[in-house]
Parts: structure tokens; C-alpha cells; sequence
């Protein structure tokens, strides 16, 4: 790879991690209006009810926020790529951070919710919620993250053949 390749790709990451900045910042501000400010708003009126509807957005904005967060630990490992530390360590770190956020979030999303809104009462339903989406995350976060310990497990093991040479 030449250097003016070199430097087009720290470029890149470093625009994608605005790219992920912004995008955590402006979902995330929808996702606490939607999840948090507005119920909170109209439980702070007096709404009837709103205890109940906020303590429901809440937990349904968890996922959301899991996801955010896998978003966000890209845009940290694109940075970290725009300033010249290698890859495989970062590489290794983001696929772990990432999947696990996408496996929480999916499991979050497909099981928990729904269960704890029908255990306090504020839903109906079945133990599953049938979340395609939800299950299809959950299943790579899980895969991403067990690929995160592949790759940390080469790095280490590159590690060692270097040292024997």
C-alpha cells in the first residue's frame, strides 16, 4: 500500500467517525425525546397514566440505546484507525464492543422487554416477541463478538511467533 493510500484511508476514518458521532448524537437526542422527555413531560403534567407510559418507553428504548452504543464504539475504533494505531488490536476491541452491544440489544429487544412490560402489567403477550430485526442483530452481535476473540487470540499468538523468529 502506498502512503497517499495510506493517508485516503485515515481519511475515510476519520470521516466515518463524524459520520458515527453525528449519528449517535442526533438518533440518541430523537430516541431520549421519544423515550424520555416527552412521557416524562406528560407525567410531569399530570397525565393519567404516564407513570406507567413512561416506565414502558423507557425499557423500550433500551435496545435502541445498545445499538447506539455499538455505533458509537465504530466511530472510536475509526478514530483510533485515523490516527495511525494498528489494526489488528482495534480491530479485535471494536468487533468485541460492537457485538456485544448488537447481542444485548437483540436479546434486550426480543426477550426482556417484552417480559418485564407483561410481568408489571403494562402489556400483554406471549415470552417472545417476535422481532426479526431484533433476533437477526442479537445473532450477529454474538458472532461479531466471538470473531473479536478469534482475532485478539491471533494477534497473541502472532505475537508469540514473533518473538520465536
Amino acid at each position: 500500500m502506498s502512503q497517499t493510500d495510506i493517508d485516503r484511508f485515515r481519511r475515510r476514518c476519520a470521516q466515518f467517525r463524524w459520520l458515527a458521532v453525528f449519528m449517535v448524537v442526533s438518533v440518541g437526542a430523537l430516541i431520549a425525546l421519544i423515550h424520555v422527555i416527552s412521557p416524562l413531560v406528560l407525567w410531569s403534567r399530570g397525565e393519567p397514566g404516564h407513570p406507567q407510559t413512561f416506565y414502558r418507553m423507557m425499557l423500550m428504548g433500551l435496545p435502541a440505546a445498545c445499538y447506539l452504543f455499538g455505533v458509537w464504539s465504530i466511530g472510536q475504533a475509526m478514530g483510533q484507525l485515523a490516527r495511525g494505531r494498528l489494526i489488528q488490536p482495534i480491530l479485535a476491541d471494536a468487533l468485541r464492543r460492537v457485538g456485544l452491544a448488537l447481542w444485548i440489544g437483540g436479546v434486550l429487544s426480543v426477550f426482556v422487554v417484552t417480559n418485564v412490560l407483561r410481568f408489571v402489567g403494562l402489556s400483554t403477550g406471549g415470552y417472545l416477541h417476535f422481532d426479526v430485526p431484533g433476533m437477526t442483530l442479537g445473532m450477529i452481535g454474538a458472532a461479531l463478538f466471538l470473531l473479536g476473540r478469534v482475532a485478539d487470540q491471533a494477534g497473541r499468538v502472532q505475537a508469540e511467533l514473533d518473538e520465536m523468529i
